[in-house]
């Protein structure tokens, strides 16, 4: 069997050629606040400038004013997020109550969410096009981050069970932009952003963001990161008819990754918030590269056509090493507790056995949009139609490896490296770097979609929404290695599937005022069995599709002469032929999940110098049928039932602005036993900075508690739970001409 052996460096000479140090990802063009007047899309509109409640563009097919839309939507903008220090997707979607972040694992790396509490990690969007590669996803070139709630699958196609997150991109504009910004922080991290924006004529411009972060990401010891990214992205005809743009990413990161700490008694080991489970030879680096372009034109009739094309490649090549059971060492060796995860004994008598992660994960997707829009009258009624077609192609492929090494001297079975002390896990070299290839995945998909909405205006007051859907997703993935994981054994190593299938937009609208708005929706969406194309050991036949249904009802309120916005939903989600795992470690799709919930938000200002950002979640979640055995009734995992988040800011002084905030996470269940839990925790944040129109200095301190408390959950081996950073404070400079 071929066997590859790491090098000092991390990258094997046969993989090293393939390790291209660029990457992108790149949204969909929109518009400069300035630049044009609304657009009919939703791609691009004109806000207003009310602080954090400022949206200057909302998920592309909707329309431009967010109270037109019969479904909760969080905006999260740019100034919110410098305020608080935020660099990344996963810190970004802290702010919306009802989100809760996974770790890496099985064949899944990057950013694991979850929404209302079922995962989104397919459901990511950059500027309306899918963005499903698996990569930790950086803020630099982003304008704003929005967040759909409730199945979505007639605006986005399959997935999107808890909603939808879209990636809003920093595009040209007809001003000239020169933004650069230091930050370092007391863990050691430094950090360089730069946002440069020319105009080339009044009908041109080119933009640039430049990023670079080098050290400890974490108070956690050893996380550390290594990342730098490039967007250029340039623009033609802007406030013409015709209007062009080709935009691109190039992402670069080396990271540790932290598998957290394993299970003991019903809860995360009660280690230091030091221990490290793995080796310094762990690393992962990805290469990212995404390139799109989009032209768009608008008739003299006011209808406007739009075609959208995106490509992206996400290279991966992982070696990590999680901590995988608690059991106890002697002559023999390693011995696992039984039950798993529970013993009598103290802590410091027992130990954490290590296995290996390691892969090699390529993942590509092409995907074009064509759409046409605009407004129509069939006698006093006004329709506002959106008709589209989609084509997509996903490929990937994951070779995974093994390192096997011994225990106290005696042998472990292939794939573990090792044992370490619970409380004081040694740090060091793997014992090996030799790695055998196991199992190679391999899938791909093809996506063709029609899509048709209208938004009828009835009356000045009432308005209902209506559309439909047609996907086609064909699949097929592939495992070398199968269900029984044999070499040789070829039973169900190969599975194919085609679905159809058709998503329903229903809503309706009423505005009595133009401070008000009072709505209902029904909206559904669904998930194929082979969506995430990663390795399906144990899956036998293809399964029907989870089908996602969801009734909404709510009310958006501007106040203050439309300075605060306010919004308030009840909703229920609903997911039928949930897949689970069987006793034989087979899946059946006859499991029904339901999430109910309460949903309230706050963005903008309270008074001119004062801005709030705020939102309460309450999840009531069940599995309310499935065949594995524990699960049923059950509360799905990582799904807290309550969640809030405060952000406040206030300018006491001309230059000085203070502020802070909370972040309420509930308890939550670590695996769908709900045998494990992590405690619920209250963060707090705050921050001081001067700020002229040339240059701005900000201190932000997190965790000012220095609270411990769990970030991330994984659901592998019997429920792991990361720990989040202690108390770290960040200074930064911002220069601007």
């Amino acid at each position: 069997m071929l066997q590859r052996t790491i090098n000092p460096k991390g990258v094997t000479a046969r993989r090293r050629a393939a390790a291209i140090g660029a990457g992108a990802l790149v949204l969909a063009p929109a518009a400069a606040l300035a630049d044009s007047a609304p657009r009919v899309d939703g791609v691009t509109v004109t806000g207003k400038r009310h602080g954090y409640g400022e949206v200057e563009n909302v998920l592309a097919k909707l329309p431009a004013d967010l109270r037109d839309i019969p479904q909760s939507v969080t905006v999260l903008n740019k100034g919110l997020l410098q305020s608080q220090g935020v660099t990344s997707l996963a810190e970004a979607l802290r702010n919306v109550p009802g989100i809760t972040l996974g770790g890496a694992e099985g064949g899944q790396i990057g950013n694991n969410i979850n929404l209302n509490g079922f995962t989104a990690r397919t459901d990511i969007f950059l500027d309306g096009m899918r963005d499903r590669g698996q990569y930790y996803r950086d803020t630099f070139a982003l304008e704003s981050v929005e967040v759909l709630m409730g199945p979505s699958s007639m605006l986005f196609g399959r997935g999107s069970t808890g909603g939808a997150i879209n990636q809003v991109s920093k595009r040209p504009v007809l001003r000239p932009i020169q933004e650069v910004e230091g930050s370092a922080t007391t863990n050691g991290l430094a950090r360089g952003d730069a946002d440069v924006n020319l105009p080339l004529s009044d009908q041109a411009a080119m933009r640039l963001a430049v990023m670079g972060q080098k050290g400890p990401a974490s108070t956690r010891d050893k996380t550390r990161v290594e990342d730098y990214g490039l967007a250029p992205s340039i623009r033609f005809g802007i406030g013409t008819p015709t209007e062009f743009t080709v935009s691109g990413l190039a992402q670069h990161n080396r990271d540790r990754p932290d598998y957290g700490v394993p299970p003991l008694n019903g809860r995360p080991a009660p280690v230091g918030r030091e221990a490290v489970y793995g080796y310094s030879s762990d690393r992962t680096i990805q290469d990212i590269v995404a390139i799109g372009g989009e032209l768009r034109h608008r008739f003299a009739s006011g209808w406007q056509v739009r075609n959208q094309l995106q490509y992206n490649r996400i290279r991966t090549d992982a070696v990590e090493t999680a901590g995988q059971g608690i059991g106890t060492v002697n002559a023999r060796g390693y011995t696992a507790l039984v039950p798993a995860g529970t013993s009598a004994l103290a802590p410091e008598q027992l130990f954490v056995r290590l296995q290996s992660h390691d892969r090699v994960i390529r993942d590509t997707s092409l995907y074009d949009q064509l759409e046409i829009s605009g407004e129509a009258a069939t006698g006093p009624f006004l329709h506002a139609l959106l008709a589209g077609g989609e084509l997509g192609h996903d490929n990937y492929r994951n070779q995974n490896y093994t390192r096997t090494a011994s225990c106290n001297g005696i042998a472990l079975p292939a794939g573990y490296t090792g044992c370490v002390s619970l409380l004081n896990p040694a740090y060091g070299a793997s014992p090996t770097s030799l790695e055998t290839p196991t199992n190679l995945a391999r899938g791909q998909a093809d996506t063709a979609a029609i899509y048709l909405s209208d938004t009828i205006t009835l009356t000045p007051q009432v308005k209902l929404v209506g559309g439909l859907r047609w996907d086609r997703y064909s699949a097929k993935i592939s495992n070398s290695i199968n269900s029984a994981n044999t070499p040789g054994n070829t039973a169900f190593a190969r599975v194919s599937q085609t679905v159809d299938f058709t998503s329903v937009r229903l809503g309706a609208i009423w505005r009595p005022t133009s401070a008000q708005t009072y709505y209902v929706s029904y909206s559904t969406s669904f998930n194929p069995s082979l969506e995430q194309l990663t390795s399906t050991t144990g899956i036998t036949q293809p399964l029907a599709p989870e089908k996602n249904t969801s009734y909404e009802a709510g009310a958006k309120w501007g106040l203050l002469g439309d300075r605060l916005n306010l919004d308030a939903a009840l909703f229920q989600v609903r997911k039928d032929n949930a897949r689970s795992q069987n006793p034989d470690n087979t899946y059946t799709a006859d499991g029904d999940i339901r999430v109910r919930g309460v949903r309230l938000g706050a963005a903008g200002r309270l008074a001119p110098h004062w801005q709030v950002f705020a939102g309460y979640t309450r999840l009531d979640a069940k599995i309310l049928s499935a065949i594995a055995v524990g699960t049923q009734g059950m509360v799905p995992a990582n799904t807290p039932r309550d969640s809030a988040t405060l952000w406040t800011t206030y300018d006491v002084a001309r230059h000085v602005q203070v502020g802070g905030g909370a972040t309420y996470v509930g308890k939550r269940f670590l695996n769908n036993t709900d045998l494990v839990s992590a405690p619920g925790y209250v963060r707090l944040d705050a921050t001081i900075a001067w700020r002229t129109p040339a240059y701005e200095v900000r201190l932000n301190v997190f965790n000012l508690a220095d609270r411990r408390y769990y970030d991330a959950l994984i659901q592998s081996d019997g429920g792991r739970a990361v720990p989040g950073a202690g108390r770290t404070a960040m200074l930064s400079l911002v220069l601007r001409r």
